[in-house]
């Protein structure tokens, strides 16, 4: 499965329902297996579900796993609700996905991503085409 462009689709659908930035973003969680309300943190915590499950993401970002949807929408909807600066410092720290790795590049995307979303910089109704042309491997 393509689960770059999977999410991207995803993504495109979320956009047409006419949620808030942050809505936006916590609902692109749930992909993840992050569900809304106060007990996302133990999903975040436990790494999410990976209903997204392939490949298709673009060599710089593909840890050579099924969960890099997974992880990007996890990561967005962590950001969105603690912020970049703490989203960065777990993703490092805690779970050890440095920059020069794959992991650490799709976080530092997904963390850039929110902000986007977060500050109207990236519109919702160009979400989906930032993530194929940034992310997904058919677009590189």
């Amino acid at each position: 499965m393509d689960a770059c462009a999977a999410l991207a689709d995803s993504i495109a659908r979320l956009a047409v329902r006419g949620y808030s930035n942050r809505r936006f973003l916590t609902e692109l969680g749930r992909i993840a297996g992050v569900r809304r309300g106060p007990l996302w943190v133990f999903d975040a915590a436990r790494g999410g579900r990976n209903h997204l499950r392939g490949r298709g993401f673009h060599r710089a970002v593909d840890d050579q796993t099924d969960g890099q949807a997974r992880h990007f929408a996890g990561t967005v909807a962590v950001t969105a609700r603690i912020g970049g600066r703490l989203a960065r410092w777990l993703t490092v720290i805690v779970l050890r996905d440095t920059p020069d790795t794959a992991d650490g590049r799709l976080s530092e995307q997904a963390i850039e991503f929110a902000r986007a979303i977060r500050s109207g910089e990236l519109a919702q109704a160009d979400a989906a085409g930032w993530m194929r042309r940034r992310l997904c491997h058919a677009a590189a």
